[in-house]
């Protein structure tokens, strides 16, 4: 090991764990602390002040701007008795991260002094600079201002001497440059499909809520390693690395013990988290080395997506306290499990889970087969899309890489439910539909109670799984914004429910009974979709054949698959439920492609970086140390016996030789690559042609850097290796 790299290594591991601060009350006390939620708000804000609040939250009521200078004031008065100095508004913007600029409760006093302040006026709005955020051409330099706005359905939070507001970003031009705007509009409209819907079966439903429960994936590094390797620094991933003699293939990480030192880190992260609202409740190794999950209790998806974004922050902010350094790229290191962040997603009404079943009377059975049935409609009419929503030049080393799903979407709904509409299709009379609950199992071991199966079985190859209460969207990468998903499905599905409303609508006003009606509709649904259901593995070739056939989207380059966002399908499902415009689907696109681009472009220029400055250097001096050593081994042997005792260093001469001849020729090549796609004006086009040579390029050149890591002396290799990054110590 060189000295260099011992002293990295050495670095990290004298790193000790930090001593956790654990309060003295349990979770349950401090919980929701630094947020402002209804409890402070019912002690902060006056009585009629806390009731048009609470409505406009509970009940999506227009927000009255009379009431936001009492609002900013109880607020202020809350976060000032807290610590609080500087406030901002804290939102989504393109990026995949999350947006704040801070400023302090300070204003003149007009008599030379200062004083704290804070009014509704800077509550409801500020102005960010629209033009210095991805905004696919929406804003320019010249015309740059862009509002943020207060979301005060999901409350206003406290870190570190800040209170953060969540809130959209829109254009000064009225368009969405962010992820919550549209978010809450694929809510709204998503609540109004389902309510409509729901009251053939229950006049009385007023709401229908969307709810997300994330699962976030992650590995930790030494934090010393991470300094010690340029890509991780600048990519998120490995750009160059042969496997470890063992990493998961004993699969002994899984559920494992979780190492002393990890859990020091997510002790302290649970805290804050509970601290902050965040209801976070499973923590446990993944499949891969150095890899773990974290997942709380499902909560409201806009305000799951909140607190996701969050997360994401504090675990890199905390992983620091304990010599870590967080990686949430889908693919940090090849040839082992990449991270996802499955999300959970369901409905739910004023009265129920509407995705639960089975029910105690038929009617209740039948409205789940409805929202199953209208959810598969969804998804087949717009596989295509929720695969774009989910794709990016992250996720796209990850799917499909017989450890995620595929990148097919498909949804696995298990035996039973499967059974149940095959019996609807095929029925020609309104049959009561029946459903079994759980069923017991008992073991031949009296210690050990009897257990209740559940009527679906879990299929992990599946993009978009029935797990029971709910449909696990598990094609999202771990970096991403749960948003975008969430966009993409709930639009879909309003769309969906407000035609399936429509089609049982035409056949009541026609005479026929309402349940035979809905039946008759759910009856050709199930035929319809037929295609998206699939309950196999779906990691085989055979699946690729099929689904193909089936008609489903197989496209695997991650720019074309990005076309779906502005196919007239996509335009005018999106616009049908105001979610967003055709302007802002277009601008969105630009964004894609852009980023697309900018993340190969980086990668490639950190490779050549790498090869010329570390994996040239480095094995063109092994190579001249076994060089060195054949002319030495001549003078010191006959002729013969020393042509013999260096013939293998002469293999490994030329293979070095050749290896780095080849590195050398295809890093300028792949600049040469990059000029020339750089001039490409056109963002899709250009991003293709990243996609079709520059990746191509990049793989080549690993596989020889990779070969030479094997090859070259272990005491000259500058980068730590697989077998250092991968297991905590």
């Amino acid at each position: 090991m060189s000295k260099l790299r011992f002293r990295v290594v050495e670095t990290a591991f004298k790193k000790k764990p930090v001593e956790v601060a654990v309060p003295a009350e349990r979770p349950s006390e401090y919980f929701a602390k630094y947020v402002f939620n209804k409890e402070k708000m019912f002690r902060y804000l006056p009585s009629k002040v806390y009731a048009k609040l609470t409505d406009v939250i509970d009940n999506g009521a227009p927000l009255d701007r009379s009431i936001a200078d009492e609002v900013a004031a109880g607020m202020k008065k809350w976060a000032t008795e807290m610590g609080v100095t500087h406030y901002t508004h804290w939102f989504h913007p393109l990026t995949e991260g999350t947006a704040e600029k801070h400023d302090a409760f300070v204003e003149h006093d007009g008599k030379g002094g200062m004083m704290e302040e804070f009014t509704g006026k800077l509550l409801v709005q500020q102005e960010p600079d629209a033009s210095s955020f991805p905004n696919g051409g929406i804003r320019n330099t010249f015309e740059a201002r862009g509002y943020s706005a207060w979301d005060p359905s999901s409350p206003a939070f406290i870190v570190d001497d800040t209170l953060c507001i969540p809130t959209i970003f829109i254009a000064y031009t009225g368009e969405s440059l962010d992820y919550k705007a549209p978010l809450l509009k694929a809510l709204r409209a998503v609540d109004k499909a389902a309510v409509d819907v729901c009251r053939y079966f229950n006049p009385e439903v007023k709401k229908v809520v969307a709810y997300l429960g994330w699962e976030q994936e992650y590995f930790l590094v030494d934090e010393g390693l991470y300094a010690a390797r340029p890509d991780l620094l600048m990519t998120g991933r490995t750009l160059t690395g042969h496997d470890s003699a063992k990493n998961q293939q004993l699969e002994d990480h899984y559920f494992g013990a979780i190492p002393p030192r990890v859990a020091a880190f997510m002790k302290e992260l649970e805290i804050e988290a509970l601290k902050l609202g965040i209801p976070v409740k499973t923590r446990h190794n993944e499949v891969a080395p150095n890899q773990f999950e974290l997942a709380p209790i499902f909560e409201e998806c806009n305000l799951a997506v909140d607190h996701n974004m969050l997360i994401m922050s504090l675990m890199r902010k905390i992983a620091r306290n304990h010599g870590f350094r967080v990686l949430l790229h889908e693919k940090p290191f090849k040839g082992i499990n990449g991270s996802g962040k499955h999300n959970n997603w369901s409905l739910g009404t004023d009265t129920g889970v509407l995705l639960h079943a089975p029910g105690k009377l038929p009617e209740e059975n039948l409205r789940f087969i409805t929202f199953i049935v209208n959810t598969l409609m969804a998804v087949y009419r717009h596989n295509g899309l929720l695969k774009a929503s989910i794709s990016s030049a992250t996720n796209a080393h990850r799917l499909g890489a017989n450890e995620a799903p595929p990148a097919i979407i498909s949804s696995f709904l298990g035996k039973q439910l499967s059974q149940v509409l095959e019996h609807i299709e095929e029925s020609t009379k309104d049959d009561l539909i029946s459903l079994s609950g759980k069923q017991g199992m008992k073991l031949d071991i009296p210690q050990i109670p009897e257990l209740m199966i559940d009527n679906t079985d879990r299929n992990r190859t599946s993009p978009f799984a029935f797990t029971g209460n709910r449909f696990e969207f598990r094609a999202v990468g771990s970096e991403a914004n749960c948003a975008s998903a969430m966009i993409a499905l709930n639009s879909a599905l309003a769309e969906q429910l407000t035609e399936f409303k429509q089609d049982v609508d035409a056949l009541i006003e026609k005479g026929e009974p309402k349940i035979s009606a809905i039946l008759d509709v759910i009856r050709q649904y199930i035929k319809i979709c037929k295609p998206i259901h699939f309950d196999g593995n779906g990691y085989s070739d055979e699946w690729k054949a099929e689904a193909a056939r089936r008609g489903l989207d197989c496209e695997t380059s991650v720019p074309v698959i990005f076309d779906n966002y502005l196919k007239p399908e996509s335009i005018e499902m999106f616009e049908t439920t105001g979610v967003m415009t055709q302007k802002e689907l277009e601008a969105r696109n630009e964004v894609k492609w852009e980023t697309y681009t900018k993340k190969i472009q980086i990668e490639a220029r950190v490779l050549g970086d790498l090869v010329m400055n570390h994996i040239i250097p480095v094995a063109t001096q092994y190579q001249t140390d076994l060089i060195d050593n054949v002319y030495k081994m001549k003078s010191l042997f006959p002729a013969e016996k020393a042509e013999k005792l260096s013939a293998k260093n002469l293999e490994l001469i030329e293979e070095i030789a050749d290896r780095t001849a080849f590195v050398k020729e295809h890093v300028d090549a792949m600049i040469e690559a990059r000029k020339v796609a750089n001039k490409i004006e056109c963002e899709r086009t250009k991003a293709i042609a990243y996609h079709d040579n520059i990746v191509p390029m990049m793989e080549e050149i690993r596989y020889h850097i990779d070969k030479l890591e094997l090859i070259v002396d272990n005491q000259m290799w500058t980068l730590p290796k697989y077998r250092e990054l991968l297991f905590i110590r």
